[in-house]
């Protein structure tokens, strides 16, 4: 891989490490694709930064399980769309422009399906 391949993919996977930190406070932005696509980028470009996502004490399980088997645990799912909706929901409220609305609402569908056809990661059987 080029220098400068790597350097792109190392600085994308750690503004998205930031993004996905700013989603855990801010409830339009979503942290999970953030943290994921972080976890891509390590992946093509630092074995150690790689290892260091993955072995993270909070999102490490979480990411691995995502990236290698597709799957979430049961409560990740739930809480996943309990936040997602409790978020578009209230959103709903501040913005005034309908077609957002109805943008808002299609976005919160698509990803309540991709979680529901998610495999659920069963904890026991690990």
């Amino acid at each position: 891989m080029n220098l400068i391949k790597k350097f792109l993919l190392i600085t994308i996977g750690y503004v998205s490490i930031g993004l996905g930190i700013l989603g855990i406070f801010l409830p339009l932005l979503p942290t999970t694709p953030f943290v994921l696509l972080a976890g891509y980028c390590f992946l093509k470009s630092s074995n150690r930064l790689y290892m260091w996502i993955i072995t993270h004490k909070i999102f490490g399980k979480y990411i691995y399980n995502y990236m290698h088997h597709r799957t979430i645990t049961l409560k990740t799912k739930i809480t996943s769309i309990l936040l997602l909706w409790i978020s578009i929901i209230t959103s709903l409220f501040f913005v005034k422009n309908l077609l957002v609305k109805i943008l808002l609402i299609f976005v919160a569908i698509g990803v309540t399906i991709h979680l529901f056809l998610l495999k659920t990661f069963d904890l026991k059987k690990k």
